[in-house]
């Protein structure tokens, strides 16, 4: 079970993603962006960064990059494809995911913990959360206010394909959404998946969640998943 971490100019989070996949038993091997080849890997992850410097938009010029047909390629034939931060701009660019993701409302680069709501646990990414559990996720992104048109929205919500909602902390009473919601994002969206279930794209950084020393494990459920699912299929 080998899983391609791609690395586009400007990647930062890639280690941690081959960190996050190693601590739950994954093989994970850093691709770069060039790669034209991805047979015998079983998933992709598309880490966060910058890639080629966020220049034009965040992810639109890593559409182009030749390792993309491949990733496509795996994301057609149904293997677990994720896009982390930067990651999520990119499949939004390449239009493997709906919407986009526009500068917060806030205008600044935000880096923090923000809580999230789980609204699916039947997918290769969430069999190890319960309905509903609230994690606590760190996110560091200046574009990550999720939008599409109404239309969009409203088949994203009747497909059930919100797999993450920004949420108030667990001991709160509830607050209002400008409160907990880091970005703005329509909806409090903070992760959506493809209609087939296997691609998946969110802001927050799970990867870097996965022990109690980086302040939180709630992301550690999310690489155990990944594992679990493609130990069912026998990849």
């Amino acid at each position: 079970m080998k899983v391609a971490v791609i690395q586009f100019p400007g990647s930062n989070c890639d280690q941690d993603a081959v960190w996050a996949l190693k601590r739950v038993g994954l093989e994970a091997e850093l691709v770069w962006h060039t790669e034209k080849n991805l047979e015998g890997f079983q998933a992709a992850i598309l880490p966060g960064g910058f890639s080629y410097g966020d220049y034009l938009r965040a992810g639109a010029l890593a559409k182009f990059s030749p390792v993309m047909a491949e990733v496509r390629r795996l994301a057609h034939q149904g293997y677990p494809v994720v896009g982390i931060c930067n990651g999520f701009q990119v499949l939004t660019e390449a239009g493997l995911l709906p919407g986009a993701l526009l500068a917060n409302t806030n205008l600044h680069f935000t880096c923090k913990d923000v809580y999230l709501r789980v609204e699916r646990t039947d997918l290769p990414f969430t069999n190890g959360y319960q309905p509903g559990q609230v994690l606590k996720i760190p996110i560091a992104h200046g574009e990550g206010r999720y939008y599409a048109d109404a239309q969009t929205l409203e088949r994203l919500e009747h497909n059930r394909q919100v797999v993450f909602r920004y949420a108030p902390p667990p001991s709160s009473a509830g607050g209002e959404a400008d409160v907990y919601n880091p970005n703005g994002s329509l909806n409090d969206i903070a992760g959506i998946v493809n209609e087939q279930g296997n691609v998946l794209g969110m802001m927050p950084h799970p990867e870097r969640a996965v022990e109690g020393l980086l302040g939180s494990a709630d992301g550690l459920p999310f690489f155990t998943s990944l594992k679990q699912a493609l130990e069912a299929v026998g990849a």
